[in-house]
This record gives structure tokens, C-alpha cells and sequence, in this order.
């Protein structure tokens, strides 16, 4: 079910909003990181993660198109990392990109961090969780507009949380 095994390149830390202007070319450097950072070592992972989990979030893997959770799921919420729960995106920047994985127009600003991504003889910008550092995915800028960008992310390595209804 799962293929894939991306190593990350320099590191490039923006806020959304930034990658919204750049257009994913000359990416620039923003400061804002949680307080909150989540450091473990590869054993505490495996021992909190499913193992489909820990492939993708801490081996940079991906699972096929149109077989994760929520590449066509609908509901109002939020998507947390699953790895450390921090919110990463709303259900109101969800679309359908009709790529197989759950697409954003937008994260929540200062929740991601972009890895430049050389592997497989391609050049495409990583995502991961500013929090916890887990691989989410890719974001590419072919996305609809506000931002024009799309964050295709692998449903495994997020949670959905509907919003609660008072």
C-alpha cells in the first residue's frame, strides 16, 4: 500500500503566507516556530506511531493515490498531525484536486515547514509539521486560487477532528 522513501534537503522554514506570495520560487525565511517543539527518538516514534504511520512521518514515505482516509472526505473541522496533534490545516481550505490525497489551498500559518525535495530526479518542496517535524506530503503551485498553492497531503500522517456543534 505504501511506496516511496524521500530524504529531505536543506531546510527552508516560511509561514503559509509567504509561500502565497513566492509562488514556491525563492522561498523566503520566516522565524516563527512553536513553542512547543515534540523531539523523540526514532524508538519513542515507533512506539507511538502505527508502523504505516511512522513509514510516512518519519521515513518521508507516501501511500498510493485514492486509498488514504480522507482524500475524498467532506465534514467541517480541522486536520491535526498525527503524530503530534498540532492543527495544520482547515476543513475550509480542503478541495478536490482530483491527485488521490487530500489537497489545501492553505495551512494554518507557522504550522509547516518546506524542505527542498531533489529525490527521485524531480525538484518539489516537502511538508512537514513545524511542531514535530513529520513528513505530511508536497505542495506544488498549481492549487485554485486564493493562494494558488496545493498542499497534497498523505492522509495517514494527518487526523480529522469535526468541529463541535454547540
Amino acid at each position: 500500500m505504501l511506496f516511496g522513501n524521500w530524504q529531505g534537503a536543506e531546510c527552508v522554514y516560511v509561514m503559509s503566507s509567504v509561500v502565497r506570495k513566492s509562488t514556491l520560487k525563492g522561498i523566503a525565511m520566516s522565524a516563527e516556530q512553536p513553542d512547543d517543539i515534540v523531539e523523540k527518538t526514532e524508538e519513542e516514534w515507533k512506539e507511538v506511531l502505527t508502523p504505516e504511520q511512522y513509514y510516512v512521518l518519519r521515513q518521508k514515505g507516501t501511500e498510493h493515490a485514492f486509498t488514504g482516509e480522507y482524500w475524498n472526505h467532506k465534514g467541517d473541522g480541522t486536520y491535526q498531525c498525527a503524530a503530534c496533534g498540532q492543527v495544520l490545516f482547515g476543513s475550509d481550505t480542503k478541495y478536490d484536486s482530483h491527485c488521490g490525497w487530500p489537497s489545501f489551498y492553505d495551512a494554518i500559518p507557522g504550522t509547516v515547514k518546506y524542505y527542498e525535495d531533489r529525490t527521485h530526479g524531480m525538484l518539489r518542496t516537502e511538508v512537514t509539521c513545524s511542531r514535530c517535524d513529520g513528513h505530511l506530503g508536497h505542495i506544488f503551485p498549481d492549487g485554485p486560487r486564493p493562494t494558488g498553492t496545493r498542499f497534497c497531503i498523505n492522509s495517514i500522517s494527518v487526523k480529522f477532528v469535526p468541529e463541535k456543534l454547540d
